[in-house]
């Protein structure tokens, strides 16, 4: 019978070695409501940390007013990220999928890194921890809800946006060149209208696009709040604009419906809603 030496360990495991946890908080929009329930998850992982004997809290990350179907439009999120590719964190807390992600295909990735990197993450609501090795299709059925209910509300809205639009009340939020917003109406902006005038009138003498835009940037007037430089595209869009007399056409631009969304040109793929004497007009219909 072959003779066992026990050889005893000559290094004790290190004690009162704490986890270094992450709590990840978002909120979907910046209304009053949301910035609420956003203070109020900063303040929940705060306090849950404070007296623990096992876990320490080394940040908390929040995202405030950002979509969650979009992870590379949350900076705090790719914060955290990172941090954990730099071994700063063995755990993260989050409320639930939902605040996590709501797109599937990013949630599954961000798990599957975070689990090679051996970082659990524990979602409060569903009460899912990674570290578990079962949990990964869980995640996948929790990840699709959280999608479908993203989706869904993303329909919800395009319905009210619609509806508006059908009965002429829709309010777009960045005016055009020559007006401002002043409780939800356009308001005209006589230093801007005279610019708009003077655009048709040249264009109606005979000066091209190219020109007109040279010349206005010649006279040092910016084309908007954004942009100093006029080109003959923004020209184009000032002499193309039915805002100018007054009218209105919706929908010229539209969001697919399918993650993840991007905004194309309605080129007849949509209806579009055209809305007569919707603001106070800054050029004659015939000049127009």
């Amino acid at each position: 019978m072959p003779t066992v030496t026990v050889i005893q360990p000559t290094i004790t495991e290190e004690q009162n070695i704490k986890i270094r946890c992450a709590a990840y908080c978002r909120v979907s929009s910046d209304s009053n409501d949301q910035l609420n329930s956003f203070m109020a998850q900063t303040r929940y992982y705060s306090q849950v940390f404070e007296n623990s004997e096992t876990e320490e809290l080394i940040d908390i990350y929040a995202d405030e007013g950002i979509t969650g179907t979009r992870e590379d439009k949350r900076d705090e999120f790719q914060r955290m990220l990172k941090d954990c590719r730099r071994g700063k964190i063995d755990r993260i807390y989050t409320k639930s999928i939902s605040r996590f992600s709501r797109n599937t295909r990013d949630c599954l990735k961000s798990v599957r890194e975070l689990k090679s990197l051996g970082i659990t993450i524990f979602f409060e609501k569903e009460n899912i921890d990674t570290a578990n090795l079962t949990d990964e299709m869980m995640i996948t059925i929790m990840g699709g809800l959280a999608q479908e209910e993203s989706t869904s509300i993303s329909q919800n809205m395009r319905w009210s946006i619609q509806k508006r639009m059908q009965n002429g009340t829709y309010r777009n939020s960045c005016p055009p060149f020559g007006y401002t917003v002043q409780n939800d109406t356009l308001v005209v902006n006589e230093e801007q209208a005279k610019i708009v005038k003077q655009i048709f009138n040249w264009y109606n003498e005979g000066y091209g696009l190219q020109a007109i835009a040279d010349t206005l940037n010649s006279m040092a007037v910016p084309s908007s709040q954004t942009a100093e430089r006029w080109h003959a595209s923004s020209v184009k869009y000032v002499l193309s604009n039915e805002r100018y007399i007054g009218d209105a056409l919706f929908q010229k631009k539209y969001r697919t419906e399918t993650l993840p969304t991007m905004q194309k040109r309605n080129r007849g793929e949509k209806p579009k809603y055209y809305v007569q004497s919707v603001n106070t007009p800054i050029i004659d219909k015939d000049i127009f």
